[in-house]
């Protein structure tokens, strides 16, 4: 080949290259501009902090509340979904689960209606399972918190999802244990969604077992969901484990599951997420 059409091969290339840098330089800028925004909302405290009722459906006594802290919509993160997916991939995942979880303790406290009665609800805090055992964690810390707070241990509930998988659950039982000991509960959420639910029921053997909305939508009329709704139901009678169905949003939902025998129950129908842990309703609001 002479050098002249080397040349040419060469150069014909160059394009599709100089194409492919602008694309990973864009790539790499919004990668930027994300972690920025994440560092501002952690360091400036942007972060709202909601909370959702637990009710038991037999009677609508509220037992707990789930805690929800939410960034402010951005271009970066239009949504609270997008914002944690992007920061469960990050080094920052750490440090920003430490922020929430002393936020949403503190904020739960400041803001109860009664100072008085803050030990007698559960506080449900989501927990990204791989924060656990990180060997950056400082064993007492949350009990510190809590001590500061004035509240016990055994009114927490780590709240872990499915849709971060677990990798090692030997070690990761291990870690769980060392929280119960200090009287710590465990739920697992999303149960019911597809995501590993046999197995991370069966080795991290939780205190509650949160049903996923995506089961609960319509359960009324759909035969395979009750199906499933029942195995689980049998596994938690067996296991010593209490159930909670979460987005429940219609009557018919709320009288299948009562009848059923459905331990608890969270969703739009008993109160949607407020800035103030007040208690659910069952029927009309009062």
């Amino acid at each position: 080949m002479n050098k002249p059409l080397q040349i040419h091969n060469k150069l014909s290339v160059l394009p599709h290259y100089l194409q492919h840098l602008n694309g990973r330089m864009k790539s790499e800028i919004k990668e930027l501009k994300r972690l920025g925004d994440l560092l501002d909302i952690m360091n400036k405290g942007l972060m709202d902090t909601y909370f959702q009722p637990i009710l038991k459906l037999q009677n609508g006594l509220t037992i707990g509340h789930e805690v929800l802290n939410r960034p402010p919509s951005s271009p970066q993160f239009p949504t609270t979904e997008h914002f944690y997916e992007f920061a469960g991939g990050t080094d920052l995942m750490f440090r920003l689960e430490k922020y929430c979880r002393r936020l949403s303790l503190t904020r739960y406290v400041e803001r109860l209606p009664n100072p008085k009665a803050k030990d007698d609800k559960l506080i449900f805090i989501n927990v990204h399972p791989g924060i656990l055992n990180d060997s950056r964690h400082r064993s007492g810390e949350t009990l510190e918190l809590l001590k500061e707070l004035g509240l016990s241990p055994s009114c927490v509930v780590f709240e872990l999802t499915e849709r971060q998988a677990v990798q090692d659950y030997v070690s990761f039982e291990k870690a769980l244990s060392h929280y119960r000991e200090q009287g710590f509960r465990i739920a697992v959420d999303d149960a019911g969604s597809g995501y590993n639910s046999l197995k991370t029921l069966v080795y991290l053997k939780p205190e509650f077992i949160k049903l996923d909305k995506s089961l609960i939508c319509g359960i009324h009329g759909n035969p395979e969901q009750q199906e499933l709704l029942e195995l689980i139901r049998e596994y938690a009678a067996r296991s010593a484990t209490l159930v909670i169905a979460e987005g429940i949003e219609t009557a018919e939902e709320l009288h299948y599951l009562q009848k059923v025998g459905i331990d608890y129950g969270q969703g739009y129908a008993f109160g949607r997420p407020i800035p103030q842990p007040l208690d659910g309703y069952l029927g009309e609001k009062r």
